[in-house]
């Protein structure tokens, strides 16, 4: 079976401090114009996940995804859902003949316990004290600044027309869209460190319990690693995502926080 989505992308990003988002700055990269941010490349892959499995997937579903080429502004953007013999979901995003990113999205079969990660809190810096990002200030192992949003019904109804999810349950039954659980991840990195451009290639999410319109959710994280490959330097992080309650998902994010042609200027 196969579930299937069609939209016209939106760059939420273009007027952010990540100008990767801007067309002008992209081009200089190769790009053809300003990158869909990959959080909301991921919210696209939702939608066929969330439309199989329901609230169950926000209690303990998953997803997995990798973004391998951009997705502009106004591109007519296709994305597939196909469950295999395992019962997980194969996920495509495509532009044309364009696979822009691929991933894979599950239930797991029990609940787990519903806890906070162990990772712990710190104040953010102030965004005039943000460090630049480098391997030295994003060591394996550092603990970075907590960081916020509020649920706030404008906020989760403007999300929705961004990434054109009209599912009801977003509606009837108050989830936050998935999406902007994941926007905590870029947070995490992006008030922490100062960065030039930079790209969001991945995220693995697991669920552990929904978020709700009115919630206050917090993201913990910490530095997984960061390494160099290719001529890019990338870093992971691990994320913790809760609210009043508990723990909502814990994320592996990856970044290249510094792309070579920035490395080679």
């Amino acid at each position: 079976m196969t579930l299937n989505h069609h939209l016209r992308a939106f760059n939420t990003a273009k007027d952010s401090e990540n100008r990767m988002h801007d067309d002008t700055v992209a081009q200089r990269y190769g790009f053809v114009g300003g990158l869909v941010p990959g959080v909301e490349v991921y919210a696209y892959m939702t939608h066929p996940a969330v439309a199989q499995w329901g609230p169950d997937w926000f209690d303990r579903g998953w997803l997995s995804a990798r973004f391998n080429q951009p997705v502009y502004d106004g591109d007519e953007t296709h994305i597939s859902g196909t469950l295999d013999a395992d019962e997980q979901m194969i996920i495509d995003v495509r532009v044309g003949d364009k696979i822009c990113a691929t991933g894979r999205a599950g239930l797991n079969a029990e609940t787990a316990v519903r806890r906070l990660s162990n990772m712990p809190e710190k104040p953010l810096p102030k965004a005039d004290a943000r460090p630049a990002a480098s391997f030295e200030t994003l060591p394996e192992g550092m603990v970075l600044g907590t960081v916020g949003f509020a649920c706030t019904p404008a906020a989760l109804s403007d999300y929705r027309a961004w990434v054109s999810d009209d599912l009801a349950l977003y509606q009837t039954d108050r989830h936050v869209h998935p999406g902007l659980v994941l926007r905590l991840a870029n947070a995490a990195l992006k008030d922490n460190v100062v960065l030039g451009p930079w790209i969001h290639v991945g995220s693995t999410v697991q669920h552990f319990a929904p978020a709700w319109v009115g919630d206050q959710l917090q993201a913990r994280a910490q530095v997984a690693g960061s390494y160099e490959k290719r001529g890019h330097r990338f870093v992971e992080l691990d994320v913790a995502v809760g609210n009043a309650a508990g723990l909502v998902a814990e994320i592996r994010h990856t970044a290249i926080f510094e792309p070579r042609q920035t490395a080679a200027d």
